[in-house]
């Protein structure tokens, strides 16, 4: 299962033979080991038809001819070539991964819960949402919150939660919910264990999950209050 990466320089293309899923960990640097993502070192102009690459035109492109170093750049700057099956598949699942950022950030301003993902999908297309397939989900999603509001009472939002149990089963909780929440506001450790915290909507059920299974449905989760937040700037967005 060979994944191409293509690079056009100085009027040549020029392509390396790769383990798709080690050409994303190396672009992602959980792969360091450059011999672990070539299934060849060698430097083609078609893969396909095993046509390499000659040496004048590698030095003349790269200013070199050490093909390690030519890899590592064609690598970072290239193309990874995919089938038009495999485009269509990853585009679909990034169209997903939007759609449910959106649910798990934002509200109903009608009755203060979260939209279902299918219901985000639909005005998704009801708005004409144009996928960039070089930008990532979060950006997107951040970007595509105010077109929504043209079809759906929706805003970004933070929910403020109360988290009860018994103390027993206090450690183990905290532990759970510690990464399901943005902040945590206040604790009380006096006979009973009680936590305030502010989350993204779409934690709630997974907190309220976690704390009924954790304390065999003897623990509680309260929704305290729904505060809609100022739209962010677009250029803030992007990082938030």
């Amino acid at each position: 299962n060979v994944a191409i990466v293509r690079l056009k320089k100085k009027g040549k293309r020029f392509e390396i033979a790769c383990y798709k899923n080690k050409v994303l960990s190396w672009r992602n640097k959980a792969e360091k080991d450059i011999d672990e993502v070539l299934q060849s070192d060698s430097i083609f102009t078609n893969v396909s038809k095993g046509s390499l690459a000659k040496k004048k035109d590698l030095e003349k492109a790269f200013g070199t001819a050490d093909q390690t170093e030519i890899c590592k750049i064609i690598l970072e700057k290239g193309q990874l070539q995919v089938s038009q099956k495999e485009r269509k598949f990853e585009a679909s699942k990034k169209l997903k991964d939007i759609a449910t950022i959106i649910a798990e950030k934002c509200i109903n301003t009608d009755n203060k819960l979260p939209f279902p993902v299918s219901v985000i999908q639909t005005s998704m297309k009801e708005v004409k949402f144009s996928l960039k397939p070089n930008r990532s989900a979060k950006q997107q999603a951040l970007d595509l919150i105010q077109d929504l509001k043209k079809v759906l009472p929706i805003a970004r939002a933070q929910m403020r939660i109360r988290i009860a149990t018994d103390e027993k089963f206090a450690k183990d909780i905290k532990k759970n919910v510690s990464s399901l929440v943005d902040t945590i506001e206040r604790e009380e450790w006096e006979l009973d264990y009680e936590m305030t915290a502010r989350i993204d909507p779409g934690a709630y059920r997974v907190i309220a999950d976690v704390v009924a299974k954790g304390t065999k449905g003897k623990g509680s989760v309260d929704i305290l209050d729904c505060k809609v937040q100022a739209d962010v700037e677009k250029k803030n967005a992007e990082y938030t």
